[in-house]
């Protein structure tokens, strides 16, 4: 949960991020912006700005804003019955952004996860992304993500995002967000 000042901020400097980086937004999507903190209260270290674009039933794309190393959260996008889960891709805009998916884990990550949650990050084999670079996650693959000591924005294209189904590993998160 976080209070409304705070939300105010977060979002005046996800816009001044996006305006240094070239990315123009208009006055109406600034109001749409999603300020996530997990239910963590500690934005700085978990969190994540999100302007969602579109989101119809079949595809969906949002502008991804991190601060330094700010860091979204090991979750995965589960299949439901016969309803697959998200499919996306990552398309790093500006700064750096560390993604960890299953496999081998990297030697000198360049990124950890935030001290006090080590525990609830389980994937560390790191897909490193700077500008132009993209990767795309499959449903039901367990992922989280840091950006670097600059920030980071992504834009992310994914089949219909349904946020409220968002499994995560540790059991603290609420995705839906709170602003008091």
């Amino acid at each position: 949960m976080i209070g409304k000042e705070q939300y105010e901020a977060a979002v005046d400097r996800a816009v001044n991020m996006m305006a240094d980086a070239g990315i123009v937004i208009t006055p109406e999507e600034r109001t749409r912006f999603e300020v996530a903190d997990f239910g963590l209260n500690e934005l700085e270290k978990t969190g994540l700005e999100v302007l969602t674009d579109v989101n119809t039933d079949r595809v969906c794309a949002k502008e991804i804003v991190m601060f330094p190393r700010q860091t979204c959260p090991e979750h995965w996008h589960p299949t439901k019955g016969t309803k697959l889960g998200k499919e996306d891709t990552f398309r790093c805009r500006w700064g750096t952004v560390y993604l960890y998916v299953p496999g081998k884990a990297t030697q000198n990550p360049g990124a950890l996860p935030p001290k006090g949650s080590e525990a609830h990050y389980t994937v560390m084999h790191e897909i490193s992304m700077r500008p132009v670079e993209q990767y795309t996650l499959l449903p039901d693959t367990k992922r989280w993500f840091q950006s670097g000591g600059e920030g980071a924005i992504v834009s992310e294209f994914s089949t219909r995002s349904t946020d409220d189904e968002d499994m995560f590993s540790d059991p603290r998160i609420k995705r839906a967000s709170e602003v008091t």
